[in-house]
């Protein structure tokens, strides 16, 4: 059972989904991410998705169950990630494994079009790599551009929270957060193991079409508990600025997710 909700002028573009049990919240999501897909498909004959790791990948389990594992149209999807840690693909640590593992080894997406970060080259060199890639494939016409924000703009964008209020690999306090320029950035001293990393831009994330952010669990502390309420926390930081942004969350993280 979900209970939506939304406040403020921004209600237009976020939506607040409140659900009981993680099993109904994965059905929601399900149901969301499958809706979108079909919806992209018919207007530009693509579906651009964006992933990340942690909890966000269980989630996403009933993607790959009936009726959706033949009712959507995998062949048009493409795979992304939004931050990846800069070990091996088959490195337990990565989120390459994570989600080949939990979702995409169970679902016929054609494997050229999972883009994974390149494995070989220095976290300073993989992140130029992929945002190399993305410029091709925004010439290519897979990836789309938005006219607002001049970044690229993906179908949905699917990301989780850390407890530290950091998203992808964008950590409270860290100046990457404040990147504007580039499409991929990296990080070479992450406060969370492992300490090499490569992860998309705020402008890239805001951009998105829809962005659905998962938060559940009691980490309403992460903002209640901040020093200074002018230093915005990575999540805070989550602002569409052409498009629409979907909160699926469950009771012990409202408080948190009410101040924001």
């Amino acid at each position: 059972m979900a209970t939506p909700g939304a406040s403020g002028e921004a209600a237009s573009r976020k939506k607040l989904l409140i659900f009981d049990a993680e099993e109904d919240l994965a059905a929601s999501l399900a149901e969301h991410t499958a809706g979108l897909s079909e919806k992209f498909v018919a207007e530009r004959g693509a579906f651009t998705v964006v992933l990340s790791g942690g909890s966000l990948i269980k989630a996403l389990r009933k993607l790959a169950e009936p009726p959706y594992l033949d009712a959507v149209d995998w062949s048009r999807w493409h795979v992304f990630w939004a931050d990846e840690r800069v070990v091996p693909k088959d490195h337990a640590d990565g989120n390459y494994k994570l989600a080949m593992d939990g979702f995409l080894s169970k679902v016929p997406i054609p494997a050229n079009q999972v883009y994974a970060m390149n494995d070989t080259l220095t976290a300073e060199g993989a992140a130029a790599d992929y945002e190399a890639r993305l410029y091709q494939l925004i010439k290519n016409g897979v990836v789309a551009l938005s006219p607002v924000t001049g970044f690229p703009k993906f179908d949905l964008m699917l990301l989780g929270m850390g407890p530290d209020g950091h998203i992808a690999s964008l950590f409270p306090g860290h100046p990457i957060v404040h990147e504007n320029q580039k499409l991929v950035t990296y990080v070479e001293d992450s406060p969370k193991p492992p300490p090499e990393r490569i992860t998309f831009t705020f402008p890239v994330i805001n951009s998105s079409a829809h962005i659905a952010l998962m938060v559940t669990g009691a980490v309403h502390k992460t903002l209640s508990g901040k020093e200074s309420s002018s230093d915005l926390l990575p999540v805070e930081m989550v602002e569409p600025q052409d498009g629409e942004m979907t909160w699926f969350t469950d009771k012990p993280a409202v408080s948190m997710l009410s101040s924001i």
